[in-house]
């Protein structure tokens, strides 16, 4: 999931502690029906989400702030090669740990393709981390407001309208209405291109209950008089994202309520949209973002009716989200690279010859903090049983290319995703492929974004028959890899 945390305030919760209700059926639910492949929500461990996220790399940091963001947002993968969005809180955010794991417990139970779903949550010690569903396609934010190749489509705001009404009718139902600081950094974007709502809005702030940023012009009224947030609130920031979906731009409410009474939407509209919409639909969607700014909350329309109202202004809704987004479709083939194929077919003697051609260039610094320390006795021991176990794996004699690899890295004064991967392939060679999974695993924790460990723990499942998650690590692998040419 990309980050869930506004440029203009700290990542912000939600939700009282209500009874979940069940949902009633309807036709028009089938579309935005519960996931079926979603496991349960569960309780992680510490260890499993730090190996995840490679020890909650700087590198897998996808919060919108990176490293100043109040709760930092990491990508990472489990060992089934699930991805996972990992959002860890600062130590002093839920100081009451039967509260926070209460509250997760809670949202953990909506399960809706137009949610971000939350898969679990970790609370160990000073520990306070949620996991969900990893959404690789970016926020909203990004798309609408700071877009690179091209701006989006109206086709595509109407969708994103509609999912966001159909995720708050999903959660209203559920007993979840409330979703504090809703903005354009809590919708982000799935394989497909689909918008989702991110669950981490859905999780209150235990601390300070603060609900919206510190930017008043975008806050409902009714929440600086009383400091309490209703559902009617959800719908006057549904209203403020409505304005951004029409102008592109960040606009307060106020402004803009202004130039509609002045009959000036030109002003209000985004130029880039210029023939793309009727007059009727632009005015039905300022009528709309009018209705849900209203001041006095009872006046404003409920999920249910957002979503009766958006569903006839589709258009386009035979065309993918991904080709009005102009992204490539997540789940589309992308050809194998040769280590790919040799990884599908399980071809280890094509593996070796690959790793033995790439040698130590991917090992980043790794040859720096060798000379520097080849003066010690140890280091030089540890050095030679480097060079040992690259001599009997250049010569295909793997066991005892693997035992002089474990002393090298039994020792522990250096670090080699290179050694790691040699090693899996020599447990593969010697029908270990337990031991060669963990190490895949181990060297991508050492370098999270090698595309050759995610192919490792592909051989390494096909070897034990476990073919989705195979299949999965082999799609890593093969973005990764595509990721590093296009950027080479």
């Amino acid at each position: 999931m990309g980050c869930e945390c506004s440029k203009l305030s700290g990542c912000c919760w939600s939700s009282e502690n209500d009874v979940s209700v069940p949902e009633e059926r309807n036709e028009e639910n089938e579309e935005k029906g519960e996931t079926d492949d979603m496991p349960a929500f569960r309780e992680y461990g510490i260890d499993t989400l730090r190996m995840a996220t490679s020890g909650f790399s700087v590198e897998n940091i996808v919060s919108e702030h990176g490293e100043k963001a109040p709760n930092v947002v990491y990508k990472g993968k489990l060992e089934n090669q699930r991805k996972i969005a990992v959002k860890r809180f600062n130590r002093s955010a839920w100081p009451d740990s039967r509260q926070f794991l209460e509250e997760a417990k809670a949202v953990g139970q909506l399960r809706n393709n137009r949610l971000a779903n939350l898969l679990g949550c970790c609370c160990e010690g000073d520990e306070r981390l949620l996991v969900a569903e990893f959404m690789p396609n970016d926020t909203l934010a990004k798309h609408l407001f700071h877009w690179e190749t091209q701006p989006m489509k109206w086709a595509m705001r109407l969708r994103v309208a509609l999912h966001l009404a159909q995720a708050l009718e999903y959660c209203t139902s559920k007993g979840r209405a409330l979703y504090h600081d809703l903005n354009a950094y809590r919708i982000v974007f799935d394989d497909e291109g689909n918008p989702r709502l991110s669950c981490f809005g859905l999780m209150k702030n235990s601390r300070d209950g603060k609900s919206y940023s510190t930017n008043l012009a975008f806050t409902p009224p009714e929440y600086l008089r009383t400091g309490r947030v209703t559902p009617e609130s959800v719908i006057y920031s549904f209203g403020t994202l409505l304005l951004d979906l029409l102008s592109g731009k960040h606009i307060p409410p106020s402004h803009a309520l202004d130039l509609i009474r002045d009959r000036n939407i030109q002003m209000l509209t985004d130029s880039c949209l210029e023939g793309q919409f009727s007059n009727d639909d632009g005015t039905e969607l300022v009528r709309l973002a009018s209705r849900c700014l209203q001041y006095e909350p009872r006046e404003r329309p409920n999920p249910k009716s957002l979503v009766a109202a958006l569903i006839p202004l589709q258009k386009d809704t035979e065309v993918p989200s991904h080709e009005l987004m102009g992204i490539q479709d997540g789940n589309a083939a992308i050809p194998l690279s040769p280590l790919g194929e040799a990884c599908l077919r399980t071809d280890l003697t094509a593996i070796h010859e690959i790793l033995e051609k790439l040698g130590y260039k991917d090992d980043e610094g790794a040859a720096t903090e060798l000379s520097f320390q080849m003066w010690t006795n140890q280091m030089q021991e540890t050095l030679n049983s480097k060079k040992k176990g690259d001599g009997a794996f250049r010569h295909k004699d793997f066991k005892a290319a693997s035992e002089f690899y474990t002393q090298f890295i039994d020792v522990g004064t250096m670090v080699s995703p290179t050694v790691h991967a040699r090693r899996s392939l020599c447990y593969l060679m010697n029908d270990m492929p337990t031991e060669a999974l963990s190490d895949a695993l181990q060297a991508q924790a050492i370098h999270p974004i090698w595309h050759i460990a995610a192919y490792l723990q592909a051989a390494a499942l096909f070897a034990l028959g476990r073919e989705s998650e195979a299949q999965a690590a082999l799609k890593d692998g093969t973005d990764l890899e595509s990721k590093r040419n296009a950027n080479a």
